[in-house]
């Protein structure tokens, strides 16, 4: 087995992956909390108290939807028998597969061991590479090990929709949570709040389709051609979909979305201010242009090809991706604009 297929079984441990599905609320929450105390001591020692009030609403609304978004989807898109084991489950499972295994198979010593430590551990890397070549010519050994840590599965053509589905929906439940703090924040410590909401509509829509909707529109629409010409070479089917992604999100994505917000969201600005724009509010209708932590939010593309290729580890880390959007659209980033400015 080779190395890089070694390193995905490694990471696919049920076990591992469990564990860090249970370190996710810990991390974000911790995360947000030193990030919203660094924005805090930025701002002027006259605006702190509302800065914190401003920052903990976001913060506090971005996380319980990004942790929220997992449950959500999974009891809208998926079957009982898709939805993830709890650790507890797997533990029970893994016992189960290794003692039926060596009541009818003889191995030595230092398998056994293995194979006992992977009953409730997580294996290390070099221990996942030596008990798939222990096991390289065994038949009955391989079937356990792909029991213990099955292989990635093509997504079928019938489900490629239903997973662009979820994980939209997946990355649509932190803006909105992000959208909904930051207009609470306002609505505590600012008289014009109101004034202020267009700027979260717009950062929310811009952050949900440049980096989060159209990215899975092309990772999956080129899932769906590969699927209907037979390609079922991993490796082409995740290029095909990173192409995708860079021709529908990283290339075209923020025209495509500042184009929606000019055509859709500006008009029902300008219903409510009967005139256009000027001074202090022209930066509500501006183009918005991408900027190098934009870029970097495309990191979470990486996830979506991942997990429409199958692999599990990559699951866990989704809220502490697209919470990073939530938390733009409710401070309502624009160009320039920093979340005490105000």
């Amino acid at each position: 087995m080779n190395t890089l297929k070694v390193a995905g079984k490694f990471l696919d441990q049920p076990v591992l992956v469990a564990k860090f599905q249970r370190a996710v609320p810990a991390l974000l929450t911790t995360g947000a909390a030193v990030y919203g105390i660094k924005q805090v001591n930025h701002a002027p020692e006259h605006k702190k108290k509302k800065a914190a009030i401003r920052t903990a609403a976001i913060m506090a609304f971005t996380v319980a939807s990004a942790l929220a978004a997992p449950k959500i989807t999974d009891k809208i898109f998926k079957e009982a028998d898709e939805i993830p084991k709890t650790l507890k489950e797997i533990k029970k499972h893994n016992k189960e597969l290794i003692n039926e295994f060596l009541e009818f198979n003889k191995v030595d010593d230092a398998t056994k061991k293995l194979l006992e430590k992977a009953k409730e551990k997580v294996l290390k890397y070099k221990e996942v590479k030596q008990l798939f070549k222990t096991f390289k010519n065994d038949f009955d050994g391989k079937e356990l090990l792909n029991k213990l840590i099955p292989d990635p599965e093509n997504i079928s053509s019938k489900k490629i929709f239903s997973e662009i589905g979820r994980l939209s929906v997946f990355g649509l439940i932190p803006v909105l949570g992000g959208i909904a703090g930051g207009i609470t924040g306002d609505r505590l410590t600012d008289k014009r709040w109101k004034s202020k909401i267009p700027d979260k509509i717009k950062e929310g829509s811009y952050q949900y389709l440049a980096n989060i909707f159209l990215c899975n529109i092309g990772a999956g629409g080129a899932l769906a051609i590969m699927e209907k010409y037979n390609v079922k070479s991993k490796s082409q089917r995740a290029i095909g979909m990173i192409a995708g992604i860079l021709a529908t999100g990283v290339i075209g994505g923020s025209a495509i979305a500042n184009y929606i917000g000019n055509k859709v969201i500006n008009p029902c600005f300008e219903k409510h201010h009967h005139h256009k724009p000027h001074g202090k509010d022209r930066h509500l209708f501006d183009e918005r242009r991408p900027e190098p932590l934009d870029i970097g939010l495309h990191t979470d593309d990486i996830a979506t090809v991942a997990v429409m290729s199958g692999l599990k580890w990559i699951e866990p880390a989704l809220p502490l991706l697209y919470a990073i959007s939530g938390y733009r659209a409710g401070i309502g980033y624009r160009n320039g604009q920093h979340a005490n400015k105000s």
